[in-house]
């Protein structure tokens, strides 16, 4: 758009490095000026896909459109029809003023007495019709890129390929607007604009841990909001553990009666289709796990004769990486017959959901099965091929339903099993294991616990033994912070022959010390660095970190419009330090001393 204007693109390029407007991932290409313009109160979109028959759509607020003719076309109106409706709420009651962001006192908002530019229409064109597997892609599979262009005059246009780049395309059109303190209007001070965007990876994944913890369904829906807000595609869930069962399988009714928490503290086949949905029409893929044959100990509590070291005390770390202890046996047909029928009643539920199930496999303990009175041993030889056994069986059912596998890398790693070639590997011990799957031919997913859990940090939270000292620090201590979290690339440790392999990664939140009391202030801002690494890549196009550049400006903006949508993001930093010339994070008082 801007190569016909050269004399344009130095100016931009002067202002871009004055004003960093906080978009949050930062696009692959944004340039704005200094204009402004103010929204509508009766601003009106517009959708239409190519060669689609039902021609353009004129919404509003109240919208009332006819049923489109195809499957596709109609997941496409589902998806971007609401859409619309919540950019068009955000736009106009996200009541943020970035006051923070510029010189105490200062008047650096518009002049609300003076003549108006308003922008009131916005042209959304998808230039290509969806798929059929547009709600359940597999990484890949959907094209994201988006394009958005807004004139001084203030008519603004989007493009994309798909409607999930629409969607990512209406996230950041709404970050280029703010209220005005005095009147509530609201504008953009950055017309004209042109912005070219597209992810650097197409699994960009939060792995949230609702077992440990129990989370009502409304708040998973509040973090699908926020993941959405982020970019991120998908939503893992570890929807069970040791600890608890929060799952109800209506063919195996004891699980949930058993071994949730306490009645009412499990999810529902409905309440899991409501959450699944939600994330569907957000761009955000939910898909479960179910970890095993290890961190299945509250199956006990219901199916006692299925698990071998059943909470062994005091001895736990024995038999397994944290308390209660306990493992599915072996070389069990009990074990066997359990199996199927959780698949029966539980993939047909979830397939239309979800491309991906997860059948866990991390931190398999050998010594339990010396108390496996159908193993009793705990040789490598000998677990091997009954682990072989086990996964193939499961990874069987998940293939008929439709799904692809997904394991953590001990299966491959650790154990050597043969893994088939759709079944993609959660690499999360080391960078070396991120590489040796992708040497081993296998799709991986990155998310290197040094780095990328947020739960690390917060302290020991098993009881202390006598040998325990202070501070009391826990295996992943210390802390990891935003910057840090910036520091990883998912692809560091991988040949250029291999990256193609790499689909993403995962950032993980799992729950010994997390629950919705204090949830959103240990995720975010930190899960929003690992969002842009995964979007937008952690090296701006100098090769520089951009945590070090310019990132802490733009996500501590990025962190209050958070905060006006209502989800508790911590502070990047104290006020003081971006109230200074220039505003929106472009330079800070708080540098190094």
């Amino acid at each position: 758009m801007w190569a016909q204007f050269p004399f344009l693109l130095a100016w931009f390029s002067l202002l871009y490095a004055s004003t960093v407007s906080a978009l949050w991932p930062i696009p692959l290409s944004y340039e704005h000026g200094a204009g402004v313009l103010w929204v509508a109160q009766d601003i009106t979109f517009s959708y239409s896909i190519a060669n689609e028959t039902t021609a353009q759509k004129r919404l509003s607020s109240n919208i009332s459109t006819s049923s489109p003719s195809s499957l596709s076309t109609a997941a496409s109106y589902a998806i971007i029809e609401p859409a619309i409706q919540r950019a068009q709420d955000r736009l106009l009651n996200d009541n943020f003023v970035p006051w923070k962001f510029h010189p105490r006192n200062t008047d650096f908002e518009p002049a609300s007495n003076a003549s108006k530019v308003y922008l009131k229409s916005v042209i959304i064109q998808q230039n290509q019709t969806d798929s059929a597997s547009i709600l359940r892609p597999v990484a890949g599979e959907v094209n994201e890129r988006y394009t958005i262009s807004i004139t001084t005059a203030g008519v603004a246009e989007i493009t994309a390929i798909s409607s999930i780049g629409i969607l990512r395309a209406l996230e950041t059109f709404t970050q280029l607007f703010y209220q005005h303190s005095h009147n509530g209007s609201v504008y953009s001070p950055y017309a004209p604009v042109a912005i070219i965007d597209a992810p650097k990876f197409s699994h960009r994944g939060f792995n949230m841990d609702v077992s440990r913890n129990y989370y009502p369904p409304s708040f998973i829906l509040h973090t699908i909001d926020a993941l959405a807000w982020n970019k991120f595609n998908r939503l893992h869930l570890h929807i069970t553990d040791a600890q608890s069962w929060p799952l109800d399988i209506p063919a195996l009714p004891l699980l949930s009666e058993k071994g949730a928490y306490r009645t009412g503290l499990s999810y529902s086949p409905k309440q899991l289709a409501e959450i699944q949905e939600y994330g569907l029409y957000r761009g955000v893929e939910v898909f479960i796990e179910i970890d095993m044959p290890g961190h299945t100990s509250a199956i006990g509590l219901a199916y006692p004769g299925l698990i071998t070291g059943y909470n062994v005390q005091p001895s736990w770390s024995t038999y397994a990486a944290e308390p209660p202890s306990g493992s599915l046996k072996l070389n069990s047909s009990a074990v066997y017959e359990f199996l199927g029928t959780l698949w029966k009643d539980l993939l047909p539920r979830v397939a239309p959901y979800s491309a991906y199930f997860h059948t866990g496999g991390d931190e398999v303990n050998a010594n339990v099965y010396k108390l496996d009175e159908t193993v009793r041993s705990n040789a490598s030889e000998v677990l091997r091929p009954l682990l072989q056994e086990f996964v193939d069986y499961n990874h069987d059912y998940i293939r008929a339903a439709g799904m692809t596998p997904i394991v953590w890398e001990e299966m491959l790693l650790q154990w050597n099993l043969t893994l088939g070639k759709d079944v993609v590997v959660q690499a999360w011990q080391s960078d070396d294991a991120v590489a040796q799957t992708v040497a081993k031919g296998h799709k991986v997913l990155a998310g290197i616990y040094q780095y990328w859990y947020l739960d690390c940090g917060h302290g020991s939270w098993t009881d202390p033994s006598t040998r325990a000292t202070s501070p009391f620090l826990d295996y992943c201590a210390p802390l990891h912070n935003w910057r840090y979290i910036y520091t990883y690339d998912p692809l560091q440790s991988v040949p250029a022959n291999g990256t193609h392999l790499v689909l993403g990664g995962e950032v993980h939140m799992f729950s010994e010390q997390t629950d919705p009391t204090n949830f959103d202030a240990v995720v975010w801002p930190r899960a929003a660095a690992a969002a842009e690494v995964l979007w937008s890549g952690a090296k701006d196009e100098m090769g520089r970190n951009r945590s070090l550049v310019d990132a802490g400006g733009r996500l501590g903006l990025w962190r209050e419009r958070l905060v006006a949508r209502r989800t508790g993001a911590g502070p990047v930093q104290m006020v003081f330090c971006r109230m200074v010339e220039g505003g929106d994070g472009g330079e800070t008082d708080c540098g190094s001393g």
